[in-house]
């Protein structure tokens, strides 16, 4: 039976101590980040590699591949793929833009298929709001809560049509949070029903996507003390008022929003009502005592674990992959740039 956790690894390949500490400690996944990433036939490698450790050939392997500055694979070997905004930038017309942003959804789903990634942190769904934080940025689809849950719903159908989950993100909203939480715990103190209206939006219009990523931000309409990804109460308003089944994930346990040992973070954030816990770094030292706090992946969130992995599509929807391709390009040609605001690096996105 695996364990509710998501870990990532140091290195291009594993090291003897990583493979049999993800043999012993059997978690359900793995992510993946730029330090793990240098050519197409070793990420090949690596993802067969981290499934062998599990004896799991479906176990499932996440990345953070949105475009932009927030893109784990990148050229010479794969395209470059444009930030989040690009899409309403590339077109006046909405029709078009969302299906130019499906078709950037379906050719990344087949960049990461190709090396066996199969769930993708994307879409972000945060709605930035004037004086946020640029940690989301250029990031997010719009600055309008209908525009970003329609463009975020397009590149979702792209990556499910081409076999790769999606992970709406970051749940139940980060685009008002006047601080980065991978540096800082920002806290939100708007009322709810400016919350209901504007960040909560995107994320009750898709809260029939397989799986979502915990904000570590305090909303105080809903929990003047803890942060999302450790509230009770957050998580309560994710499942009834957002109407979310789907598993949900915590944003990455090593980023300093949080507090405590990462045993108590994992912890907290599994008794709040989280599913799975995601620690990202490749440090093993953290990744054990993360182990310490977690139990196996049982009850409802196995169901759910069941249910997300069920909507892999084994065949995926037909491509012509460099005409699409170039289509694309050809559609964002001067449109975008690769990179504004804060370089998200290697933390989770």
């Amino acid at each position: 039976m695996t364990t509710a956790a998501i870990y990532g690894c140091s290195g291009h390949r594993l090291t003897a101590e990583e493979k049999a500490f993800f043999s012993d400690v059997r978690p359900w996944g793995f992510i993946l980040f730029r330090r793990n990433v240098e050519s197409p036939d070793q990420l090949r490698a690596l993802t067969a590699e981290l499934r062998d450790c599990l004896g799991d050939e479906a176990a499932p392997i996440l990345i953070d591949q949105e475009g932009g500055r927030v893109q784990r694979m990148g050229p010479p070997h794969w395209p470059k793929y444009p930030p989040g905004e690009a899409y309403l930038k590339a077109t006046n017309d909405p029709l078009a833009a969302r299906e130019l942003a499906r078709l950037g959804g379906r050719l990344l789903a087949h960049d990461l298929k190709a090396v066996g990634i199969t769930v993708d942190c994307l879409p972000v769904l945060d709605v930035p709001v004037p004086g946020a934080h640029d940690i989301i940025g250029d990031r997010a689809y719009a600055h309008d809560p209908a525009d970003v849950a329609r463009l975020g719903r397009a590149a979702a159908e792209g990556l499910l049509a081409g076999g790769v989950l999606p992970v709406i993100k970051h749940m139940p909203g980060h685009g008002r949070a006047f601080a980065d939480s991978h540096k800082a715990l920002p806290v939100v103190h708007a009322d709810f029903e400016t919350l209901d209206g504007w960040d909560f939006a995107p994320f009750k219009a898709l809260s029939d996507m397989p799986m979502a990523m915990t904000a570590h931000v305090v909303f105080t309409a809903v929990d003047p003390k803890r942060p999302a990804t450790t509230s009770k109460e957050a998580v309560k308003l994710m499942r009834e008022h957002l109407g979310f089944g789907g598993l949900i994930l915590t944003d990455d346990l090593s980023m300093h929003a949080l507090s405590g040992s990462f045993r108590e973070r994992a912890e907290a954030s599994l008794k709040a009502g989280c599913d799975v816990v995601l620690h990202c770094n490749g440090d093993l030292a953290e990744m054990a005592s993360v182990a310490e706090g977690v139990g196996k992946l049982k009850g409802k969130a196995a169901r759910r674990a069941e249910a997300a992995l069920a909507r892999i599509v084994h065949t995926p929807e037909p491509l012509d992959y460099r005409e699409a391709h170039d289509r694309f390009a050809a559609l964002l040609a001067g449109r975008f740039e690769a990179a504004k605001g804060p370089d998200v690096g290697e933390a989770q996105a």
